[in-house]
């Protein structure tokens, strides 16, 4: 496969929730409160699922448990929108075999993350790591494994990606800025983009080619998502810094303060919608009952929750 076929890239277009792995209070993962999220996003409107290495906790799961998340989710979707799988550093064997387990149990595209510690991968090598995972199930990169390298190594890398590696079809944007722009402008011709992080970097990346990106709202109050996405499709600029206005930022302002940052938060909103538990594996802070009620107070008051 070369570039991104238009179906895929169609259901990559808009708002896409990042799938949170949701955890009991003995933190034990919650997997009914995985699958009442996953219905809660398809029901929103979402035509994709991402997988991720950070908000899907991977660094707090085990291999096995990585896996039987993926499993659950592609399984509990049944078809009803595109799942992105994603892998966790794995070296180039390991990212190959999680790839086979993903292809298997019906994902559609697998999120890869190359190990680079200590910068010990160069262009020529992250290019290859693509190629060898590529030839099992197409691939989407992440460019978080960019943003201790800069903006030079970086795109260098995609250039060598984009060039000589098929079946690569997608990329999710973590670096924002001009970064961005530099990427979308080389690969969108070819592949899928999306923007990371909040609106307001979906909006300075979209005149550069960006296709959609990744929406906190879709998973607490969709009609905010697709309503800045409406706009986006009319071109209607005063309602896109509207909504960024009024709800991102002072949402993402609140949340970022929150003891634990903004995962904390994000599992903690998803008790107050009644979908899963606020819990997060220790060391992790989750909420008290006190922070969690003062969330719940002040998203009232900013029209974000119900």
């Amino acid at each position: 496969m070369t570039g991104c076929p238009a179906e895929m890239r169609a259901r990559l277009s808009g708002p896409v929730p990042s799938i949170k792995t949701t955890f009991n209070r003995d933190g034990s993962i919650d997997y009914d409160g995985l699958r009442r999220l996953i219905d809660f996003n398809i029901t929103a409107g979402a035509k994709a699922l991402m997988l991720t290495a950070g908000d899907s906790h991977y660094v707090a799961l085990s291999e096995k448990e990585i896996a039987e998340v993926t499993r659950v989710t592609v399984e509990h979707n049944a078809g009803r929108a595109l799942v992105i799988a994603a892998d966790r550093y794995y070296n180039t064997t390991q990212s190959v075999e999680f790839a086979g387990f993903a292809r298997d149990v019906g994902a559609d595209l697998l999120m890869v993350m190359p190990p680079d510690w200590g910068g010990s991968c160069t262009p020529a090598s992250i290019a290859e790591h693509f190629q060898t995972v590529a030839a099992v199930m197409p691939v989407m990169v992440v460019t978080n494994i960019f943003i201790s390298r800069g903006q030079k190594f970086g795109l260098d890398t995609l250039e060598i990606v984009r060039d000589k590696v098929p079946n690569v079809v997608a990329i999710k944007d973590d670096m924002c800025g001009e970064f961005a722009k530099k990427m979308a402008l080389m690969v969108h011709d070819r592949w899928a983009v999306l923007s990371g992080g909040q609106k307001h970097n979906h909006l300075l990346t979209h005149p550069f080619g960006c296709d959609g990106y990744l929406s906190t709202f879709i998973s607490i109050k969709p009609e905010l998502a697709h309503a800045y996405w409406s706009a986006v499709q009319k071109g209607d600029l005063s309602e896109m810094r509207r909504i960024i206005r009024d709800y991102d930022f002072p949402f993402f302002a609140h949340i970022m303060t929150l003891p634990g940052g903004f995962n904390a938060g994000i599992q903690a909103v998803l008790e107050l919608k009644g979908i899963a538990q606020r819990w997060r594996r220790k060391p992790y802070h989750s909420l008290s009952d006190a922070e969690i009620g003062a969330l719940g107070d002040r998203l009232k008051q900013l029209g974000i929750l119900d």
